[in-house]
């Protein structure tokens, strides 16, 4: 459903009537394409404390944006040797004088380094970059968004490489005010960073339609040859998408008991194993609990959170996640702040959270695999276009870029994480909300 007041705010009339009446003014995002790959203007690049950090400036030619000081499409700010209050000073001495200046729709990304477990001067300063930076994110306005990167080593920029290209690109329009750690082990470079997924394979569940499909495209444009699952009254929709993306069609109950198993056998002949594994099914049975019977409760909790459960164990255990591989859930900002008449659902979007946070470390280590989460907010899907009026208009509007996402926001994001150059990323939970006012 398009949304009507940001194209009237687009308008003369618009733009003066929300003006005197103090209403959020949304800027139009623009998305990647392939038309317009790029941000449109030059990075700039400021450093505040002593940085050790090497790399950075090859690391930034990489994403395409050229060096400049006017009107820049990009700030990144290398605040990783911030390590004392009057180096903290320096963060507000360098965007100070630019904020104003960074284009519509620009990016603004603070590098900073993991908070220390002995010094607790750097451990304030550097959690101190975290409320700048969420701060930041609500003041920037006209569609710019705000990052904090967190260096786990910050000797080298070569691990946070396809975490900078996703951030300073139309790729993460509808992502700010996030903290993104990044740890020791960098990812394998691609060959071809327009398609880093080539030769790979990937499994999205709830692909039929929404922002599984979405999903599923980008994916595919990625290079990856992409199996999309759903539920088997789905099958014409799953089919007809295979075909689009030369994929592989497999209409399948995700909370079947050997979904692991046929999962695997339905892969395609050649396929080693799977790269790339996105759990997005997802179902929603909404009302307050002192009105929920069991048969509302179950159902939710078994196809977002045990089949996930599962099918996850069960693909690990059988070596069918091959190593380089990444684990992609689908949260929710929902798991984060709770919502009214979702307690089913609430409680296994934060159970997705727990799994990412205790099982990314072992994954990794044992399998090397990577699991991270993305917790999408307001997504203009079909489902968010049932949703009564005025609910829909709060959900627009309550972010800091006052506007809905799109499923291909999601679905960027996960590509991102799915990139095995971003194997620095892990147990990470990104939230594609447009920096929405509920939660943490």
């Amino acid at each position: 459903m398009a949304d009507r007041y940001l194209n009237f705010t687009g308008t003369a009339p618009g733009r003066f009537l929300t003006r005197r009446l103090g209403l959020p003014q949304p800027a139009p995002l623009r998305r990647w394409s392939a038309e317009h790959p790029s941000l449109d203007g030059p990075l700039l690049r400021l450093t505040a404390g002593l940085s050790a950090l090497k790399g950075l400036d090859e690391a930034l030619a990489r994403t395409g944006l050229e060096p400049g000081t006017e009107r820049p499409a990009a700030v990144v700010l290398d605040a990783t040797g911030v390590a004392d209050v009057g180096a903290l000073a320096e963060v507000h001495a360098a965007l100070h004088p630019v904020v104003r200046s960074v284009a519509p729709g620009g990016r603004i990304v603070v590098l900073g380094s993991a908070p220390s477990a002995t010094d607790h001067h750097q451990a304030a300063v550097q959690q101190g970059l975290e409320g700048f930076v969420r701060s930041l994110g609500k003041e920037a306005g006209r569609g710019r968004t705000v990052t904090l990167v967190r260096l786990v080593r910050t000797d080298s920029a070569v691990a946070a490489e396809s975490t900078l290209r996703f951030l300073l690109s139309p790729k993460s329009a509808y992502v700010s005010g996030q903290v993104i750690e990044v740890g020791e082990t960098a990812g394998e470079p691609a060959t071809d960073p327009a398609r880093p997924l080539d030769g790979r394979t990937a499994l999205v569940t709830g692909a039929a339609r929404g922002i599984g499909a979405s999903v599923a495209e980008t994916l595919a444009r990625d290079g990856a040859h992409v199996v999309v699952l759903d539920i088997p009254s789905a099958q014409d929709e799953l089919a007809q998408l295979a075909e689009r993306l030369g994929g592989t069609a497999l209409p399948l109950d995700i909370t079947a008991d050997d979904a692991g198993e046929r999962i695997t056998a339905a892969l395609p002949e050649g396929a080693t194993g799977l790269d790339v594994l996105v759990h997005n099914a997802g179902i929603t049975r909404d009302r307050r609990l002192a009105n929920m019977p069991a048969e509302r409760w179950s159902p939710v909790l078994d196809v977002n959170l045990g089949a996930v459960l599962r099918t996850t164990d069960a693909l690990l255990s059988s070596g069918t996640l091959n190593r380089g591989g990444a684990i992609v859930a689908t949260a929710s900002i929902a798991g984060i702040a709770g919502n009214v008449g979702q307690t089913n659902y609430a409680a296994s979007k934060a159970g997705i959270i727990g799994l990412v946070r205790s099982l990314a470390p072992r994954a990794l280590a044992e399998h090397g695999v990577t699991v991270n989460a993305v917790a999408p907010g307001f997504i203009e899907t079909r489902m968010t276009a049932a949703v009564p009026l005025f609910i829909r208009e709060a959900g627009r509007r309550m972010n800091s870029l006052a506007q809905g996402g799109l499923p291909v926001d999601v679905a960027e994001t996960t590509a991102w994480f799915a990139d095995p150059g971003s194997g620095s990323v892990n147990g990470q939970v990104v939230r594609v909300c447009g920096q929405s006012l509920l939660g943490a």
